[in-house]
């Protein structure tokens, strides 16, 4: 007779093996938990932050390319800071209308001088969105790197904590040091549990972000040079 093997984590009780860690131990694997709730938090608030810029980006794009020109549009166009093609277009236009009255008011005002002040605000602009698709991602890094780590200092420490135990006994057993070791590992484990889906979710975010920052560099690009075939 064939024998039935025992279901999935039927020998393990994970609550009394936290329950057998010491207060480090402990104190590590609540952080763990803790910096894997901050971790879900960021992957799925920034997953969903991106999607939503992009698909306001493309229709912003798509209603300029459907203007006839650029700068005869309304001041209503500049107020959608938010959008961050709507902050590229915003800041372009005021620079390029800025430069256009201080060169009337000196009276040497040149298509050269409010090109060049679009394009430095374009490339203020870029940098300021640049941050703004990055943001966050510094965080997850940080729990990708440190998580494991963690772990392994929260196991190191059990180790040597159950060493010491056995090492003031006359006898020493397997019995007496596995309880030890098995709540000593514990801390790996959360460790690994916290970085495995973070290093996933940190590569996917980190490819959106590069895409985003491509499309909005050739976005900047397009724009400038829309900007000086109009202003010819």
């Amino acid at each position: 007779m064939l024998a039935v093997p025992p279901p999935l984590f039927a020998t393990t009780n994970i609550i009394q093996v936290f329950l057998r860690c010491d207060t480090v131990g402990q104190v590590i694997t609540v952080g763990l938990g803790v910096f894997s709730l901050i971790a879900w938090t960021i992957m799925f608030g920034k997953h969903y932050e991106l999607k939503r810029l992009r698909l306001l980006n493309h229709s912003f794009e798509g209603h300029l390319r459907d203007q006839r020109t650029l700068l005869d549009l309304p001041e209503s166009y500049r107020s959608r800071r938010s959008i961050p093609y709507a902050d590229l277009f915003a800041d372009a236009m005021e620079s390029y209308w800025r430069a256009a009255a201080i060169g009337k008011e000196k009276g040497v005002d040149s298509q050269r001088s409010r090109l060049e002040h679009t394009e430095n605000a374009l490339q203020r602009a870029l940098a300021r969105q640049t941050l703004r698709y990055e943001s966050s991602m510094i965080f997850l890094a940080t729990i990708v790197t440190g998580a494991p780590f963690l772990g392994l200092l929260g196991t190191v420490w059990g180790v040597m904590e159950a060493f010491s135990a056995v090492s003031v006994q006359q006898t020493a057993s397997i019995q007496t040091l596995a309880p030890g070791v098995s709540a000593a590992l514990l801390t790996t484990i959360a460790g690994l549990v916290v970085a495995i889906p973070s290093v996933f979710g940190y590569n996917y975010l980190l490819a959106n972000s590069k895409r985003l920052i491509t499309e909005i560099e050739n976005y900047a690009s397009a724009l400038a040079d829309r900007i000086e075939l109009e202003s010819q």
